[in-house]
């Protein structure tokens, strides 16, 4: 009996050792919520939750999860789903889990926690996340806008406007111990909020843009730390932002202006003993435009006075009796909703190069970097002293700056110094595109020490990294991530330096998709397919700018069409359904709209506006001082592009549940594409419409081309290219973004390679070799008449950072299981490249992909993230030509062989790291 206990006790002991053996190898990470960590604030009622999985064995799937979420943490922790308990779900969905719990409400905190069971073993619960619903009724906010809708006697609202920022201060009192304090707040057009002289958050430039007249965005934060027992003070300052245009009573049938800065404040206060207390925005507060920042305006600078600096004003028991009442004022016209976006940030601070006299009292400052954002000084003088800081992109011959093409901005920024001892300043509510800052009147002698240039854009993750053998590549690589960066401001806009600033839809159809390879941009992208959302007008018309705060309703195809293309992005790299859910009515609104004025009875749309914008002057010195600005429409681009979209369309509607529009989508396709081939193919040229490049791609790209057709059309593509362009490329914003993925998906990557490496005009490499940091506007930037000649755009990268992730490192979604949820690693091992090493964070997790080669061999190491699988392709005439971690690829683990597809074998893996090596 003694012997039988024993066994037992042993076996026991194993059970337990095993089930924590298990537990310990699986483990879960990057909770989110609406894919935010622990948001403070969202008015989804329908929340979806998210969690990746890791652990050190291969093939790690996801068979079943549990989700528990709480009202308080303290429930939590007892495993008290008193909000939701999914119970044991049989699922392997990891990603965009719906909330399927008790209703949610407003200013509801809501505590979860996720534990799930793989075919590896089962994983402990995981750490507990967060989310709180915001205000979801204007009825909840118990405030008053308040502000001062006038000009003060020293501001000017002529051509450069100068508005001076508004400052707004409360006392209040904090009568006992407090469980939690939450703020809920409006600042337009910018703010910043401090609490007893403390700024509360890292954001700056907050909140994001938007049209005010359709939408306006609020913040959250929790001040429980920030109050203390006894008398507290709160002070906010409003900047302009785009709420104050920046060019007042200019074109006002084109530029929207939406009034003065404003404010609403909610601050609700919940004691330890269960009472409330508010502080909300009324006339009880005090307010002075009267403060050391003098002017704000995003074109033309920030200008600061120091001897007006008024100590103490945001915290207690500062003298207001000058300060005004503050007014009530106009509610703005847009619905009120949480920003589901983070705010900007400094994200990076870099120390510039140099610093050169140029003349007496004046100096040019070399960032050695273009960049979007501001200069920090330091700087010691006399009161009254005066430092003006004039920033441009790129300098001229003679070593000054070069401002032709930042137009009628100002680009300037002015310090008052306060005197005394050191004074250290940055701007608060500008931001600058430059590399180089002309320095006047500091006094004594600047140093690289005395600045430090902050890089600005949306606080986001940057979730991917590339580099290859080759510099050419990596420079242009780096150019892009500095660019795209430099043009994230809450919106994508097109440039950050002259006066333009604007968010062009055509910009970013394929861009966004590129750029999510490089950051986390699935928020953003969200945000801004709401606003194009928004732009929309009751007949269906959409603006080319969006935000529309340059009403631009052409009905070209290219540039609104950008609509379905955002959203297809978001499914197809997050998986994410639910906006092309929410907008589908709307997308099929604009086609209709299209379609009903524009196409006519041989299935042609008619309308186009831009062409193919900004294509390459055929010389270098052919474009010398020419504009750039000029439209060349097309009914090829618009009739092919419409054709496209039907066929997302037809996606569209399958995910929506609309699968009875397919018909009528699949049908108007077949008209167009008969239409169109009757139209533009031209037999005897074996091309279409013009037979310049971009014609040709589109057609080709778009499955405009019959099959019988194919092989020609290609043929004359590559001829373009290598014999009538001398091995270049001929494309504008158009043509560029499909330019590198047709070469390669017809089996002409060495082209594309020869392309992405080239350095002669018109070229990627051009730019560098003229030194270019980011990535310029027009291919000919150099030459070009300067009004429309920007040194920081990206509308030119096309496909190209598709093609760098997808086809050079091989990482890529499938169509079927969008999301990453099956990776497709096909990479293109080209002549002239060594090695490619690459890496994404995707919502599963991190997949990387490295290769190199040498004279005889190719060994590629890649890694798969949990709970999804890759297929791989390798180029080997067998399974036999193939080892994995030194091992016959018939006895590696987790590696399974499909069957051979043309001169590749095709490989399934799951999760992990794998070593392959093959024969070139």
């Amino acid at each position: 009996m003694k012997s039988k206990n024993r066994i037992l006790f042993f076996l026991g002991v194993l059970i337990l050792l095993f089930s924590n053996y298990s537990y310990a190898q699986i483990q879960i990470q990057d909770l989110t919520c609406e894919h935010l960590t622990n948001p403070l604030a969202i008015d989804v009622l329908e929340p979806r939750l998210s969690w990746q999985l890791a652990g050190d064995e291969r093939g790690i799937e996801q068979t079943a999860y549990q989700v528990v979420v709480a009202s308080t943490r303290e429930k939590l922790n007892h495993n008290e789903g008193d909000l939701w308990n999914s119970g044991k779900v049989e699922s392997d969905q990891s990603i965009n889990v719906v909330y399927d719990g008790v209703e949610l409400k407003s200013k509801m905190d809501c505590f979860w926690k996720v534990k799930v069971w793989t075919n590896k073993g089962e994983s402990t619960w995981s750490e507990s996340a967060n989310w709180s619903i915001g205000l979801l009724f204007y009825n909840e906010w118990w405030g008053r806008w308040i502000g001062f809708d006038r000009p003060f006697p020293w501001d000017d609202n002529s051509f450069h406007s100068r508005l001076s920022a508004r400052y707004l201060r409360k006392e209040f009192e904090v009568k006992k111990p407090i469980k939690q304090a939450k703020v809920y707040l409006m600042g337009l057009g910018l703010y910043e909020l401090y609490f007893n002289g403390q700024k509360i958050g890292d954001q700056v430039l907050a909140p994001v843009p938007t049209d005010y007249d359709e939408n306006v965005k609020y913040n959250v934060f929790d001040v429980t730390d920030q109050l203390k027992s006894g008398d507290n003070a709160v002070g906010i300052i409003l900047g302009n932002g785009r709420y104050y245009t920046m060019r007042q009573h200019y074109k006002p049938y084109k530029i929207k202006n939406f009034g003065f800065p404003k404010l609403m404040f909610h601050m609700e206060i919940e004691y330890e003993d269960g009472t409330k207390a508010y502080v909300l925005s009324n006339n009880s507060w005090k307010g002075t435009a009267d403060g050391p920042i003098l002017s704000n305006n995003e074109y033309d600078g920030e200008e600061y006075d120091a001897r007006k600096e008024m100590p103490g004003w945001n915290k207690v028991g500062f003298d207001d009796k000058d300060w005004l009442e503050p007014e009530y004022v106009q509610v703005p016209n847009g619905t009120f909703e949480a920003q589901m976006t983070p705010n900007m940030k400094v994200m990076e601070s870099i120390k510039p190069v140099s610093v050169t006299m140029i003349g007496e009292d004046r100096y040019i400052l070399d960032l050695g970097q273009n960049i979007a954002g501001w200069m920090k000084m330091t700087v010691q003088g006399d009161a009254g002293d005066t430092v003006q800081l004039r920033f441009a992109e790129v300098l001229q011959d003679n070593g000054e700056l070069f401002t032709a093409n930042l137009r009628d901005a100002k680009a300037t920024d002015i310090y008052i110094l306060k005197g005394g001892e050191k004074e250290t300043w940055e701007p608060r509510f500008v931001y600058h595109g430059f590399q180089f800052v002309e320095i006047t009147g500091y006094p004594g002698v600047p140093t690289v020490d005395d600045f430090v240039g902050q890089v600005v854009y949306d606080e986001m993750e940057t979730t991917g990294t590339f580099e290859t053998s080759n510099p050419i590549i990596n420079q242009v690589f780096k150019n892009s991530y500095w660019g795209i960066r430099g043009n994230y401001k809450g919106m994508p806009v097109d440039c950050p330096q002259r006066n333009e600033r604007q968010p062009w839809l055509g910009d970013r159809s394929t861009g966004c998709y590129g750029e999510s390879f490089i950051f986390g941009n699935e928020m953003l992208y969200s945000k801004w397919l709401d606003d194009i959302g928004y732009s929309q007008k009751e007949n269906g018309a959409i603006s080319d700018v969006v935000p529309n705060f340059w009403r631009y309703y052409s009905d070209n195809m290219t540039w609104p069409g950008t609509y379905l293309m955002v959203a297809d992005m978001l499914h197809r790299q997050y998986a994410d359904v639910r906006p092309i859910k929410e907008h589908y009515q709307s997308i099929k609104k604009w086609m209709d709209y299209m379609k009903d004025r524009y196409m006519n009875e041989d299935y042609i749309v008619t309308q186009d506006r831009y062409g193919d914008w900004c294509v390459p002057p055929v010389t270098i010195e052919a474009g010398r001082g020419k504009s750039a600005d000029k439209k060349h429409p097309r009914e090829l681009i618009s009739t092919a592009y419409y054709y496209y979209y039907l066929g997302l369309m037809e996606k569209f509607a399958l995910l929506s549940g609309k699968g009875s529009d397919v018909a009528e989508f699949r049908d108007l396709a077949q008209h167009i594409k008969e239409g169109f081939n009757r139209k533009f193919y031209l037999t005897e040229k074996a091309g279409y419409g013009e037979n310049i490049l971009t014609d040709n791609l589109l057609a080709l790209q778009m499955g405009l081309v019959p099959e019988e057709n194919h092989e020609a059309v290609f043929s004359t593509i590559v001829d373009i290219i290598l014999n009538r362009n001398n091995g270049h490329l001929s494309t504008g914003l158009i043509g560029t973004q499909w330019l590198m993925r047709a070469l390669t998906e017809n089996g002409r990557a060495d082209i594309a390679y020869q392309l992405a490496t080239n350095t002669t005009y018109p070229s990627w490499g051009y730019m560098i070799e003229n030194g270019a940091t980011a990535i310029w506007e027009l291919w000919n930037g150099n030459t070009a008449a300067p009004h429309m000649n920007s040194y920081n755009h990206v509308m030119m990268l096309g496909d190209l950072i598709i093609w760098d992730y997808e086809h050079l490192a091989g990482i890529k979604s499938s169509t079927e299981n969008s999301g990453f949820k099956e990776i497709v690693m096909k990479p293109e091992f080209v002549e002239g490249l060594n090695f490619v090493n690459a890496s994404y964070q995707s919502v599963y997790g991190e997949i990387s992909s490295e290769w190199q080669k040498d004279r005889s061999t190719i060994e590629w190491k890649l890694t798969v993230p949990a709970n999804t699988k890759a297929k791989v392709y390798i180029p080997a005439k067998s399974a036999t030509d193939i080892t994995e971690s030194g091992v016959e690829l018939f006895q590696a683990n987790g590696v399974n062989y499909l069957y051979q597809e043309g001169a590749r074998a095709l490989l399934e893996v799951g999760s992990g790291e794998y070593y392959f090596q093959f024969k070139r």
